[in-house]
Order: C-alpha cells, then sequence, then structure tokens
C-alpha cells in the first residue's frame, strides 16, 4: 500500500492540506504538534516509505556512496551499523543508490591506510566514514575537503575533519561514565585494571583515546586515589591472551574493578568465569551479541550501549536528504548512552527488535 498511497491521500485521512504533509515528509517549514501527530499516526497505518517526488536531474541521478569502516562481524558492533545504513537505504528505495560497503581491520593501522589510499581514488558523491585512527581519517578527509565530496562520521567525530555531519556517542562522557560506575561498586582502596588492544602500529583507537581521557579525569575530580592498571589483549593473535590475563592476575592481587573502553568486555569476562574469578567487578560498552551473554550471565555487572545501528541510520538518511535536496543538516548528533544490568537487558526494546526484529 505504501507505493501507492499519494500525499492527497494521506491528507485527507489525517484532515489537513497536502502542503502541511509535505512539510512533515520533508522535515522543512513550520507544523503544529497537532497536525504532525495526525499526519504521523497515519504514516504508521499505512507503513509509509517515502516515494520522493523530485524533478529534472535529481529524479534519474544515480548516487554513489562510498562506506568505510572496520571489518564487519555476525553480532558485532559494526554490524550493527551496516544494518542501520541498510536500514535507511531500503526506507528510500525510490532514490537510485549505488552504494560500496569497504572495510579494513581497525587493529592494524597499515590496514586503515592502504583501504584509505584506495578510496581517495574512487568516485563517489558522498561518503560514510567509521574512523578509527585519527591522523589516517585526517588525511583522508583533506583530500575529500579538496575534492568537495561531502562524508558523515559515525561511531566519532575527528578533529580536524569538517564533516557534513557526525553521529555519536559522546566518547569523553562514555568513559567519565565508566569511572563513575566502576568506582561506586568496588572496595576504595582496590586497583582498576582497563583492558588495552594490542594494535598494529602502536596507535590507539580515536574512541579508545577520548573514553581513557573521560575515565582519568573523573578519578582526578573526585580526587580518587585508585591506581589504574593496563591490560593488554590482541585480536590479531588472540591464543595470547590467555598468557596476558593470567600474568596480570598473577602479578596484581589488589584489583576491584576493570572496565573495557571497547567492544571486546566478553574476553575478559569468559576469561574470569573459566578461572572462577568472582570478586572483581567488571564495567563494559556496546551491546554486541556476547557482551549480552556475559551480562545475563553476571559476567559483566553494567554494559553501556550507544545505539549503532541508529548511528548508521541517521548517516544515510541525512545523507540521502543532502544530496537529493540539499536540506540543510545539523554536524553534531550524539545518541544517547544507555547503562544496562542483567535485571533490565530483557526490557531493552532497542536490544531485542534488533535481535528478534
Amino acid at each position: 500500500m505504501q507505493n501507492k498511497i499519494r500525499i492527497k491521500d494521506i491528507a485527507e485521512r489525517a484532515g489537513v492540506s497536502t502542503g502541511t504533509v509535505d512539510r512533515i515528509l520533508h522535515n522543512r517549514g513550520k507544523v503544529s504538534k497537532k497536525a504532525r501527530e495526525a499526519v504521523e499516526k497515519v504514516l504508521s497505518e499505512v507503513d509509509y516509505k517515502p516515494n520522493i517526488h523530485i524533478s529534472g536531474m535529481s529524479l534519474k541521478r544515480k548516487y554513489r556512496i562510498i562506506i568505510t569502516m572496520p571489518h564487519i562481524f555476525p553480532g558485532e558492533y559494526w554490524e550493527s551499523i551496516r544494518n542501520g545504513i541498510l536500514r535507511a537505504l531500503e526506507e528510500y528505495q525510490n532514490i537510485r543508490v549505488d552504494y560500496q560497503i569497504i572495510t579494513y581491520n581497525q587493529y592494524d593501522i597499515f590496514s586503515c591506510r592502504s583501504i584509505f589510499d584506495q578510496i581517495i581514488k574512487m568516485e563517489a558523491d558522498a561518503m560514510i566514514i567509521g574512523p578509527t585512527f585519527a591522523a589516517e581519517t585526517v588525511k583522508l578527509t583533506n583530500e575529500l575537503d579538496k575534492r568537495s565530496i561531502p562524508y558523515i562520521f559515525v561511531d566519532s567525530a575527528i578533529k580536524q575533519s569538517f564533516p557534513l555531519a557526525f553521529f555519536s556517542s559522546d566518547h569523553y562522557t562514555c568513559g567519565y561514565l565508566m569511572s563513575k560506575l566502576i568506582t561506586s561498586i568496588i572496595p576504595k582502596s582496590s586497583d582498576i585494571g582497563i583492558l588495552q588492544a594490542v594494535r598494529i602500529g602502536n596507535e590507539s583507537a580515536n574512541t579508545t583515546v577520548l573514553r581513557k581521557k573521560g575515565f582519568m579525569d573523573y578519578l582526578s575530580e573526585k580526587k580518587l586515589d585508585n591506581k589504574v592498571l593496563s591490560i593488554p589483549f590482541s585480536l590479531l593473535e588472540p591464543e595470547k591472551n590467555n598468557f596476558f590475563l593470567s600474568q596480570f592476575f598473577k602479578e596484581n592481587k589488589n584489583v576491584g574493578g576493570i572496565v573495557v573502553l571497547n567492544s571486546r568486555g566478553n574476553i575478559i569476562a569468559n576469561y574470569m568465569y573459566e578461572n572462577h574469578i568472582d570478586n572483581i567487578k567488571l564495567v563494559c560498552v556496546d551491546l554486541t551479541q556476547p557482551n549480552i551473554e556475559a551480562l545475563k550471565k553476571d559476567k559483566i555487572y553494567f554494559l553501556i550501549g550507544q545505539e549503532p545501528e541508529q548511528q548508521g541510520f541517521m548517516a544515510m538518511k541525512t545523507l540521502i536528504e543532502y544530496l537529493v535536496f540539499r536540506n540543510p543538516v545539523q554536524v553534531e548528533n550524539y545518541v544517547p548512552l544507555d547503562i544496562l544490568t542483567k535485571e533490565t537487558i530483557n526490557y531493552y526494546r532497542e536490544f531485542n527488535e534488533a535481535i528478534f526484529g
């Protein structure tokens, strides 16, 4: 039905003018709250998908969009962002979009450089970028700026770049929050471990840098003297992780809590479970399937979500509407930070919808 219903039909059912419906659909001009609610109710009832009518070359044109992000694995963070992008493309199926997703190894700076060097030579009307390394991203975006190619960031924003928009959580605040949470549930004098990814090129991810700064600033502001210890782990050589963790727990007996500043909290949660370490609290980030399982089994105490699917959806939606309509764009777009526990995860709508449809 959504492919046949007209703006006129929606207006009649909602009791408003066709001009009001047009303003709501294209998010332009002022509309009363009552009219908006009436139109949105009709749109929901008919499962309306935008059948965008535009004239001239814009209607016939195909838009080339390049999407680059870290490798995508089932049940993990970047799959959720990719799913959001695909959902937006489905909603705007009447716009001709030729898209290509090109991924890189986020734990290897040379993989990132190689992929970005390839991308800059490609023809594109716009790009969506999931950045990891700051300097490499700035190099890419400088070239895009020279070629007047608009780009949108997902997951984090990079300083010294000038994106059309970005959709991300506030990673500094995330780290600050994780510090507040962990220090509230561990003994006052205990040490805190931070899981630190080993990366080829020895450069930290932009998100990790921001979260760690927020984490340390909270401790400093509250004048807390907990000793902070680094715990190495490797996704490139996972066989080394048992050794890394065994050495850490052998050498550090005063650890009361551990935070994981990336999506791999399940690695240390599973190690602690298998080795019967049950006196240390974990605070982790990202609602990946492995992290959700660890949370439900009480291996993780607090888990912070940052709506990755919504980030991907809004990035592609914003980009399409900008390319087609040249709609004004809000540059800074932060998603909420949600704190989940094993008692609340089954009621978390975003998680259940993402997993069970």
